[in-house]
């Protein structure tokens, strides 16, 4: 949820987007019905609603969301509106109750007065006293479904697929060699060794799966022969494809081996195609494979974890010559996405299966699985994993690179001075190792923390010498420091990297220019620029400064919304900035 400040210093973007622009999963924006009390307060009641059975957030009352321009978007909410009754109405006619929070942040424009309304997070499904309800998905209110009912059920653990009981005899349904392998994964993880001198039946019942003499769907995935594992979970299987190009494969293997057999074989299919670089580090000699096997190792435990077992479906491994895809069925729950789930609260379809797990230290609840992805990948100078949401299945990708021994050197020297790079540190640093620089905004959406945090970042790392920073105010960016360039750019093709995209920039950006002003087009907006550069705001205007000195006959762009970039005769310019400074 958004503080006060925070929505405050929000609305001064307003003169650049309009408010459905800003809006994310947790933030909305409304105009305040004027004509209607009683149709501003029903959606009062259904905006709580919506963003309720969403996971919570912030409602801004008084915000025309279509509307650009601070002066023109903000109407306001009229001085006669009395918070307490909105709250006692969105109480009284909702089901379960929701108890909203109102805070008044007072403007310049219109009325002067804006409400924000705070949704704290509850158990959903929510509705109203008559039944009906929506959900926040993205930016806009789903219908509540039967289908988006069931996802909900899913997230707050009313239903747990793998916790249903199956008939039978124990150690009948089970197979002998997937406890040895599960006993030896655990060992490697340290589990509590009293834990693992249990006999089979034991160990099972130790970790909840086994319950009133009857194994669980989620002991069947653990330790269950094949057969038992088909007759009981039909939608399971795993699948690997040796891929020759998207279309065409040159092997294939598949399973519906419990997971510790599933686990073990996935990982030799991979790794006969995943070769082995030595570093020498003094008197060692480490080896680290292409495809570095923590991160291997938690793609595939994530997906076995998450798999929707209802929906018929492998668990698909794709390893192309270039890249590594695992993907599986059962889309994100309790407001995941790719773009916040490096630090989302943990969330599981198939808790009864994870906390067995996690019992034997093979997963860990705390959320750390996916942050050790991108640990094991950056500390090599590898890109972190690629996350996706494809309709109603989750998918990872791994691109095939070779370590950086001069990054790697310097993570395991700064290791030894006590500084232990979080993966914050590691996503900026191996971002400043591919572009020139980096602000705020963009380090805060490659973390995905708040800016404020982001900004704690960034000092802390320019206190302990790895940046430097330039600029000032929302212009400000930082640049690797001096020291720390040299020592990870010894041959300079990081320099020669760096000139390469900041000239090859001008050299689009112009030529788009000259192609526009063919075609009597209008010229090119900032925001077009940050498009097509990839560049961040101070990054674009600092770009643009430059190509307008090198060719006079682009015009400066003005201000307001409609400021842009264009071309001109030579004699115009020159006129105009002679004006200008005078």
């Amino acid at each position: 949820m958004r503080t006060l400040k925070q929505i405050a210093e929000l609305l001064f973007e307003l003169d650049q987007y309009v408010a459905d622009d800003l809006e994310t999963q947790d933030l909305d924006f409304k105009e305040w019905n004027t004509d209607s009390m009683s149709d501003a307060v029903s959606k009062v009641i259904n905006t709580a609603i919506c963003m309720a059975n969403g996971g919570g957030g912030t409602i801004v009352f008084g915000v025309a969301d279509k509307v650009k321009s601070r002066a023109n978007a903000i109407r306001g909410v009229p001085p006669e509106v009395d918070v307490n009754r909105l709250k006692k109405a969105v109480y009284d006619r909702t089901d379960p109750k929701i108890t909203p929070v109102f805070e008044e942040l007072h403007v310049r424009e219109g009325t002067g007065r804006l409400l924000i309304m705070q949704i704290h997070p509850g158990l959903p499904p929510y509705t109203d006293t008559s039944g009906s309800g929506t959900i926040r998905i993205g930016k806009s209110c789903e219908p509540l479904t039967g289908t988006l009912r069931k996802k909900i059920s899913v997230e707050t653990g009313e239903t747990d697929y793998t916790a249903s009981p199956v008939e039978g005899v124990v150690e009948e349904l089970i197979s002998f060699a997937a406890m040895e392998k599960l006993r030896t994964y655990a060992r490697q993880e340290k589990a509590p060794d009293d834990l693992l001198r249990l006999n089979n039946r034991e160990l099972l019942q130790a970790i909840g799966l086994v319950k009133h003499g009857l194994l669980n769907r989620a002991g069947l995935l653990i330790a269950g022969n094949d057969n038992a594992i088909q007759a009981a979970i039909p939608g399971y299987r795993w699948s690997w494809l040796k891929m020759l190009s998207d279309t065409k494969y040159s092997n294939q293997m598949e399973g519906k081996s419990a997971l510790p057999a599933a686990l073990e074989k996935l990982q030799d299919l991979v790794n006969a195609d995943n070769p082995l670089t030595t570093l020498e580090q003094g008197l060692f000699h480490f080896e680290y494979r292409t495809y570095p096997e923590i991160a291997l190792r938690e793609a595939l435990l994530n997906a076995f974890c998450h798999t929707d077992y209802q929906i018929a479906g492998p668990i698909m491994i794709k390893q192309y010559s270039d890249r590594l895809e695992i993907s599986n069925n059962g889309g994100f729950i309790a407001g995941i996405t790719p773009d916040n789930i490096l630090h989302h609260t943990p969330a599981t379809r198939n808790p009864l299966l994870v906390e067995a797990l996690t019992r034997l230290r093979l997963v860990n609840r705390s959320n750390l699985g996916i942050s050790r992805m991108y640990e094991a990948l950056l500390i090599e100078g590898k890109e972190p994993p690629s996350i996706r949401e494809i309709g109603e299945s989750i998918s990872i990708t791994f691109l095939r690179r070779d370590i950086s021994p001069t990054f790697r050197l310097f993570v395991a020297q700064e290791s030894q001075k006590g500084r232990i790079l979080n993966v914050d540190y590691l996503l900026i640093l191996q971002n400043l190792l591919r572009h020139h620089e980096i602000d705020t905004a963009t380090a805060s959406t490659i973390c995905q923390r708040n800016e404020g945090l982001i900004r704690e970042t960034l000092a802390d790392m320019e206190r302990l010498e790895y940046l430097e920073h330039g600029g000032s105010g929302r212009g400000t960016y930082w640049t690797l420091s001096s020291y720390l360039h040299k020592q990870l750019d010894h041959d300079k093709t990081l320099e020669k990297s760096r000139r390469i995209d900041w000239e090859t920039a001008k050299t689009r950006l112009f030529s788009i220019l000259k192609d526009r002003a063919k075609r009597h087009q209008l010229g090119l907006s900032n925001q077009e620029v940050r498009k097509i550069t990839h560049f961040g705001r101070s990054q674009a205007i600092r770009l643009m400064k430059e190509l307008i000195q090198e060719n006079p006959q682009i015009g400066p762009p003005g201000r307001g919304r409609n400021a842009r970039y264009s071309l001109a005769s030579t004699k115009i310019v020159h006129k105009e900035r002679l004006k200008n400074s005078l």
